[in-house]
């Protein structure tokens, strides 16, 4: 074979190379991007891109207004458990005050009550406690459920009275029974509603008050935090210091006010 020749191939071995890269890193990013050459042609011939520019999905403001998850039953029982897993003190207000309730309705009414976000497809086998919940039971039967053998569990005791007339000591021997797992529930132990409602309620004492708890930001004037401010380079290296302003919601706080 001549010089020439060689060159000759050469170049075509190039040029094939050089064409399979092309080719290559246009099916990763057809790939990547999980759209066919189909729906491209269909998109780009409409004259449109499969999405908006600037859109976002934000949390949507919890307003004032009836239960949109819970009976007026299951919210007063509710609302009278979480008022005693964070009672009112000087320290802070309670469960109930800070509207921990309305935050778990509201949560029990989305996408975290009916678990469309997660993975639900069996076998559903016993798991560690740090591997999460292993059930087919999600969290808005979980609740409605035990809630139901709750007021069933208090009638039966109590003479016909359900949880939120009990006193305050039977309140909490019924808390501690169930923590305890000394309470069953056909949906499992009396410990696995208890820890979701604790979780729970947790959650909406110091969650952001856009989500319906936290009123008035009181978990977090109670531990100090600042909230969602934006900027805190003057007292990043103040330790041990408290902050000095008071905390901000992603709705930002009262007192401020909006040029119209």
């Amino acid at each position: 074979m001549g010089i020439s020749a060689m060159g000759q191939d050469a170049g075509e071995g190039r040029r094939r190379i050089a064409i399979s890269r092309r080719v290559l890193l246009a099916s990763v990013s057809l790939l990547t991007l999980g759209v066919s050459h189909s729906a491209l042609g269909h998109i780009y011939r409409g004259g449109s891109l499969p999405w908006n520019p600037g859109d976002t999905d934000p949390p949507v403001q919890v307003l004032p207004g009836p239960w949109v998850y819970f009976t007026a039953a299951e919210a007063a029982a509710l609302e009278a458990i979480v008022d005693r897993l964070i009672p009112p003190d000087a320290a802070g207000p309670s469960g109930k005050e800070a509207g921990c309730a309305v935050f778990i309705d509201r949560q029990l009414a989305g996408a975290f009550g009916d678990s469309r976000r997660l993975y639900m497809r069996p076998p559903f086998a016993k798991g560690t406690p740090s591997q999460g919940p292993q059930s087919p039971i999600v969290p808005k039967e979980l609740y409605r459920i035990s809630l139901a053998e709750l007021s069933a569990y208090c009638r039966a005791k109590f003479g016909g009275k359900e949880f939120a007339a009990l006193t305050v000591a039977q309140q909490d021997q019924i808390l501690g029974d169930l923590e305890n797992s000394m309470i069953q529930f056909k949906a499992g132990n009396g410990s696995d509603f208890f820890n979701r409602v604790l979780a729970d309620t947790v959650s909406g004492y110091f969650a952001d008050p856009i989500y319906g708890g936290n009123r008035d930001m009181g978990g977090w004037k109670m531990i100090g935090f600042p909230g969602a401010r934006y900027d805190y380079r003057d007292h990043v290296a103040k330790h041990n210091v408290p902050y000095p302003l008071p905390p901000v919601s992603i709705l930002g706080r009262s007192g401020w006010s909006v040029p119209g």
